[in-house]
């Protein structure tokens, strides 16, 4: 029986990955299909998320899909096609980095920098390509929970190699000052030393760039949100009324520069006690909930309020390396591919693509 591509490619139209909630064909996850006349079909499919431990899944789906067709012999490749997507305004996406996710709430407090590293570790562990850049210049806490130690370095003069840690590229001010020494500058001070921070330090081959922004939505947070090619946010809250009102805030100002909302981490959102078991909200309950419904954005999880994530980031070892199997761990992991996810849907980039005009004196 031989089965043509036209019948491959419909029956994979219809079918819908678990990480994108697109389907093969829509995505341009296909590739090729190839078939031949004992009804044998080979099928190529590139994931634009990390597939370490996905393409074994999904090959299995597929192929259990074209087998449906009634193939004499299905194979199917699959390998991780990770590309750099369309950025706000007129952006260029920086050399090296293929995406940037700022991570930003509204106050500070709320875990946002334990999230950060965290993520960054997940995606990491997924299988990407990922580096830190910790922009929250008054208190640069990444450095610490990454044990990342040392000075960067530069071999010209201009730009600085990132130190690398837990297999994260890292680069932050804390890495340049004492760790009791304040940092006593101004907004517009601060807004220029971070955007230098992140294009002058020299990014290898990233697939993700994970930016701990500064809590707030000030000047340092617009000017940053502006002039950095952030392809998505994720915005850090608590359960509670007061962070809510502080995180609707961020949200809307990342809504105002047109940077896609990747989703909101509801972090601390319950209180599992270890000796009993009790369930408490000390937090309050559902903030993030109400906020997605009110702004049409996911909820990428619920974390809990955990002594063992405080300790391990304290640690230098964050949970997702500590502990990469414990059901904390798993809870980063979910969220870091429902990020990859978001943002393997949004548009590529094509920046790079576009003429650069020269002027010469003849």
């Amino acid at each position: 029986m031989t089965i043509s591509t036209e019948e491959v490619k419909a029956r994979l139209a219809q079918l819908i990955d678990p990480v994108t909630g697109t389907d093969y064909v829509s995505s341009r996850m296909l590739k090729d299909v190839e078939t031949d006349a004992q009804g044998g079909v080979v099928v190529r499919i590139a994931l634009g998320y990390p597939a370490k431990f996905r393409a074994q899944a999904v090959g299995e789906a597929v192929g259990n899909a074209v087998a449906e067709l009634g193939a004499s012999s299905v194979k199917v490749e699959v390998t991780q096609d990770i590309i750099a997507h369309k950025v706000q305004g007129t952006l260029r996406v920086l050399p090296g980095v293929k995406n940037i996710i700022a991570v930003s709430s509204g106050k500070g407090g709320v875990g946002k920098s334990t999230v950060a590293a965290n993520l960054a570790l997940a995606l990491a562990h997924e299988g990407a390509r990922v580096g830190v850049l910790d922009a929250d210049v008054y208190g640069p806490s990444q450095p610490t929970m990454l044990g990342a130690h040392g000075t960067p370095m530069t071999a010209d003069g201009k730009t600085m190699e990132p130190l690398e840690s837990h297999g994260l590229q890292i680069n932050s001010v804390g890495l340049m000052v004492d760790e009791d020494e304040p940092m006593i500058w101004r907004g517009p001070m601060a807004a220029g030393a971070l955007e230098q921070l992140l294009k002058l330090t020299n990014w290898h081959d990233l697939d993700y760039l994970v930016v701990d922004m500064p809590p707030g939505t000030g000047d340092i947070q617009l000017t940053l949100s502006q002039s950095v090619p952030i392809t998505g946010a994720v915005v850090v809250t608590t359960p509670q009324d007061i962070a809510l009102i502080d995180a609707k805030k961020g949200l809307r100002m990342f809504e105002k520069v047109n940077v896609p909302i990747l989703g909101i981490v509801e972090n601390m959102s319950v209180f599992i006690c270890p000796h009993c078991g009790e369930v408490t909200h000390v937090f309050g309950e559902g903030g993030a909930d109400r906020m997605s419904e009110k702004y049409g954005v996911p909820v990428l999880g619920h974390l809990p309020l955990s002594a063992q994530i405080r300790e391990e980031a304290d640690s230098g070892a964050p949970t997702v390396v500590k502990n990469p199997d414990s059901k904390e761990a798993m809870l980063f992991r979910e969220m870091a591919m429902k990020v990859a996810g978001s943002l393997a849907k949004l548009g590529k980039d094509y920046s790079a693509r576009m003429p650069s005009i020269k002027i010469k004196n003849d």
